[in-house]
């Protein structure tokens, strides 16, 4: 397992590799939409069957990554994104593409299955998942900048993915060999706390599928309602990821003290406000100030959510399943944006959405409320900022009462056998001074 504290950098590489895909969608499908013989709902369709196909993988795998291995597995997603990405990138065969897309998507859904259960085993799975969104966001503005730059293409921004697959691969060597099991994981029966699990999960194939609606047609609205060019767009696409990085360096430098309740409610109903913001734009300050905000707030969200996840079981099935539930919404997004938007406007379509997430804000505030104070690590109760006090508790004799339990934790029992010397037998007495044996 990776020292405590310390940022484990070849599984943040891996959440990258995993995560670029999804970031990447908007200039994905423009350039689907605008190099290939598809309409622009067939190439919101080709990015909803990609991350379809990547949301499939975290469902078939979620179960499996101790079984398998989690070198082995990554090693696999990421040879399966490089061949992906790459035959989708050097091919004009419309069939060809839609493939290689699909295989690269269940490539990125692989890489990111593993990244999500070994950041569920991590001391601190905040830490770790806002380090990923950090490179992630990092590369993907990176990608924004300098695609336009290239020329014209589809398979540009499908080589920036594989190429990224490339590079990660010889970190992949540092991952550990199986998956680093929490001393608690004994009990692979059943998953702990199935209601919330559970609620959280469809509360986030909605709350994903109104962002990735939004995200999947953002490159449209600002070249036909806005009217802005192709690399103008792209400048705000990159602003608007770095100042994403700015949101998660501050979540991560809050962390828990505002709790989880808090940052995903609150947060969810002011990202409905920018998508409605943002769909409705029609100049460059509007659209600009709506795709900014968001993407500001998106992955400060989204870090939340996912450590809400990993608390919820210390194995991370929670964490893969709610992520894959998540990729469902995901994948469902561009071709909900696309038809949306056809069909009723772009401002029509960010008044839906944003009313959706106002809606879906109230189950997941109350999952992160009655999770609340679940320990990241079992055996021990985190004060929202401070230290573990189970463990305090246990180094100087408090009494369990006197430790505040924030949302009911439930720890585990474990019986510990203790070798004491044999009692000897007490001897028998008959008549008084007369021992009987």
């Amino acid at each position: 397992m990776f020292a405590p504290r310390t940022t484990p950098w070849p599984l943040v590489a891996l959440f990258t590799a995993g995560y670029l895909a999804p970031y990447l969608l908007p200039t994905t499908v423009g350039r689907l939409d605008s190099d290939l013989p598809l309409s622009a709902t067939q190439a919101g369709a080709v990015g909803s069957a990609l991350l379809l196909s990547s949301a499939a993988a975290g469902f078939v795998l979620a179960s499996r990554v101790e079984r398998i291995g989690a070198r082995a597995l990554a090693r696999l997603g990421l040879a399966l994104a490089l061949l992906g990405y790459g035959g989708a990138a050097l091919t004009t065969a419309v069939p060809a593409v839609i493939a290689s897309a699909i295989l690269g998507g269940f490539g990125s859904g692989t890489a990111t299955t593993v990244a999500a259960t070994l950041i569920a085993a991590q001391r601190d799975p905040h830490r770790a998942s806002t380090a990923g969104l950090l490179t992630v966001s990092a590369l993907a503005g990176a990608v924004y900048l300098t695609v336009p730059h290239l020329g014209p293409g589809h398979g540009l921004p499908l080589a920036a993915i594989a190429l990224t697959a490339l590079a990660v691969w010889p970190l992949t060597g540092r991952l550990p060999v199986g998956t680093p099991v929490a001393p608690a994981r004994h009990d692979k029966a059943r998953l702990p706390h199935a209601r919330s699990g559970l609620l959280l999960a469809a509360a986030m194939v909605c709350w994903s599928l109104a962002q990735n609606s939004l995200w999947g047609v953002s490159g449209r609205i600002g070249l036909e309602q806005v009217h802005l060019g192709e690399a103008t767009v792209g400048v705000v696409f990159a602003l608007g990821l770095g100042a994403g990085l700015a949101g998660v360096l501050a979540a991560g430098a809050l962390g828990a003290r505002l709790g989880r309740a808090l940052p995903i409610g609150g947060g969810t109903v002011l990202i409905a406000a920018c998508i409605v913001l943002s769909a409705s734009a029609t100049d460059l300050g509007s659209f600009a100030a709506g795709e900014i905000a968001w993407n500001t707030l998106y992955p400060v969200v989204l870090s939340y959510l996912i450590g809400l996840a990993a608390s919820l079981d210390p194995r991370g099935r929670w964490a893969v399943l709610v992520g894959s539930a998540s990729s469902l919404g995901t994948a469902a997004g561009p071709l909900t944006g696309s038809v949306l938007s056809a069909q009723a406007g772009f401002p029509v379509m960010g008044a839906v959405l944003g009313a959706g997430l106002l809606v879906i804000a109230l189950p997941m505030t109350a999952v992160a409320l009655h999770t609340g104070g679940r320990p990241l690590l079992p055996g021990a109760i985190r004060r929202r900022g401070g230290h573990p006090a189970a463990l305090v508790a246990a180094a100087t004799g408090t009494p369990s009462g006197a430790i505040p339990e924030i949302g009911a934790p439930e720890q585990p029992v474990v019986e510990i056998p203790v070798e004491t010397p044999a009692v000897p037998a007490q001897r028998a007495y008959d008549k008084a001074g007369s021992e009987v044996f």
